[in-house]
């Protein structure tokens, strides 16, 4: 008869050589730091809330940021975060940025 911590074992063994782990991907982004601001570039401020992006102070919906962000100039867009946004939604709306060429996404505290 086999006790029960070698069934235990043999069990951790098993779920631990059969699952599978996944690698999580990164985003980078930059914190806003006080002075060295450059001139070259556009500021966009983007406010992000629990149900709302406002880009500049005007209304725009998640699906339509890369349309909106979209430029050829050089422009930093300083996220702000209000009280109910989540880490979720920063992730999403820092990987919608992510894409857009000339773009630097920095978070504002």
């Amino acid at each position: 008869m086999t006790s029960l911590i070698d069934v235990i074992f043999l069990l951790l063994l098993f779920f631990m050589l059969t699952s599978t782990f996944s690698k999580y991907g990164e985003i980078e982004f930059a914190t806003a730091a006080a002075g060295g601001a450059e001139t070259d570039r556009a500021i966009r401020f983007v406010k992000l809330e629990a149900n709302r992006i406002l880009v500049d102070g005007t209304l725009a919906a998640f699906e339509d940021m890369a349309m909106v962000m979209a430029t050829d100039k050089p422009q930093t867009a300083l996220i702000s975060l209000g009280q109910n946004a989540t880490s979720q939604q920063l992730i999403d709306l820092l990987s919608v940025l992510k894409g857009i060429d000339h773009l630097r996404a920095q978070v504002i505290g």
